[in-house]
């Protein structure tokens, strides 16, 4: 593996639109041997009921969904804390953010609130916004 991409809700969000920007992000990763992958918790979060089911569960196939265990959710709880952030208002992108720190660099993440995820991640990641 050459590395990790994490889509946030966002970037499911339009994985599951099928829009061309996301389309070409994850043909890439797959020529480059790079690791596309979510947390469960997005899939929560980017359910849109206007969105088939099916279209909705093929979009998500294509990707690799991580759990939040212990670990990841007192990774996250750290992250907030480090940002003072609270978690009631930051707790899913927390745990995005701990997801994609634990996963096999370089980390790029695709989202559209890059503001919000620097103050959790810092230098450590590639946000881009999409």
């Amino acid at each position: 593996m050459s590395g990790t991409l994490v889509l946030d809700c966002e970037g499911l969000s339009k994985l599951v639109r099928r829009t061309p920007e996301i389309t070409e992000w994850l043909t890439a990763a797959d020529a480059e041997d790079i690791r596309v992958v979510t947390s469960s918790v997005t899939l929560v979060e980017a359910r849109d009921p206007k969105v088939s089911q099916a279209r909705f569960d093929y979009a998500v196939s294509r990707v690799n969904i991580i759990p939040p265990n212990e670990a990841i959710a007192r990774h996250a709880s750290r992250l907030l804390a480090a940002a003072g952030l609270h978690g009631h208002k930051y707790a899913l992108d927390a745990i995005v953010a701990a997801t994609a720190l634990t996963s096999p660099t370089p980390v790029t993440v695709l989202t559209s609130d890059p503001e919000d995820l620097l103050m959790l991640y810092g230098p450590r990641v590639r946000i881009i916004k999409v």
